[in-house]
């Protein structure tokens, strides 16, 4: 589904990513994991055309995506601090964000699910940060999408919420969907992902599952798998 092939990006003197290649062909969910600034947001924002490299491809079900835009509408995208305008209702902005895409959507279940009933007439400006994150939930899981992109999706969820949201991806999982996740919560990777792609200084260390990495560092957990890459590399 995806593959990226020698990517380089920098920002100003600043190299993020220098000369990335992997690929994602079957159905599940795969977690981007990496310190702060190994250019994990930056995969993600490449891959949806919100940022653009200075060498390398990237292909969509075998198809490059640079001056190609109608394949965002087989993705749902969950970024991490999403910024709704304050002055529109949660019911606006689904209805908005609903006519934008013109596809079917089911977001009624996930309303219920999370529970947002009581929050559809509140001003976005008005709402938690942890109520925000819900309607962002349902933003990007109303569409039937065959690539879900989360970048740290757990942020501001309280216990209940957390636990409903990785149901629900297994859920998905198990329809066929693939995810690109980032999260700090080794805990989720553990329990959900089926493969793990580790980003340092702006390069793939490593990829393959969760047992792989663990056999590879001699941990037992993942938590302490990703110290040891950490400890080895200062």
């Amino acid at each position: 589904m995806i593959r990226i092939e020698n990517l380089y990006k920098r920002f100003g003197r600043l190299q993020v990513l220098e000369g990335v290649n992997f690929q994602i062909e079957e159905q599940g969910v795969v977690a981007v994991l990496g310190p702060n600034g190994s250019g994990k947001t930056t995969i993600l924002k490449t891959i949806l055309g919100m940022v653009l490299p200075q060498e390398g491809e990237i292909y969509f079900d075998n198809q490059p995506v640079l001056n190609n835009w109608d394949y965002r509408n087989r993705i749902g995208y969950m970024p991490q601090i999403a910024r709704f305008p304050d002055n529109l209702t949660v019911r606006e902005l689904i209805e908005m964000i609903k006519n934008i895409r013109d596809v079917d959507a089911n977001e009624h279940a996930l309303i219920e699910r999370f529970g947002l009933e009581s929050s559809m007439d509140k001003k976005l400006g008005q709402l938690s940060g942890g109520t925000k994150q819900k309607v962002n939930i349902v933003l990007t899981f109303m569409f039937d999408s065959p690539l879900l992109i989360l970048d740290e999706p757990t942020a501001g969820l309280d216990p209940v919420s957390l636990i409903r949201l990785k149901a629900l991806i297994q859920e998905e999982k198990e329809k066929g969907k693939t995810f690109l996740i980032t999260t700090h919560i080794m805990s989720l990777v553990e329990e959900l992902s089926d493969q793990i792609v580790f980003l340092l200084e702006g390069q793939i260390f490593f990829q393959g599952s969760v047992q792989e990495l663990k056999d590879q560092t001699g941990q037992k957990n993942l938590e302490h798998s990703i110290a040891k890459i950490l400890e080895s590399d200062a």
